[in-house]
């Protein structure tokens, strides 16, 4: 089995490297890799939250299209054939 892994090279501010580094060694137990499985996982839950914004987006722009909270009889008796 043939594992493909990209390597990306960022700076990000002193304060939240020490932080990241400090909360995946308590998950991962500072066991080798660590660091990438907790990068790894903070960028799929990224990628997985503006996903899901989208998808909320398109269907906030479905729901427009129907008139929601209209009223659409003047009476009981318009709905009840009475």
């Amino acid at each position: 089995m043939v594992i493909c892994m990209g390597t990306i090279t960022v700076s990000i501010d002193d304060d939240v490297e020490k932080k990241f580094r400090e909360m995946a060694g308590k998950i991962y137990h500072k066991r080798k890799g660590y660091l990438g499985r907790a990068i790894t996982e903070a960028m799929r839950q990224w990628i997985d939250s503006e996903k899901q914004k989208k998808i909320a987006e398109r269907e906030l722009k479905l729901l427009e299209k129907f008139d929601l909270g209209k009223k659409l009889y003047r009476s009981r008796g318009d709905i009840y054939e009475r």
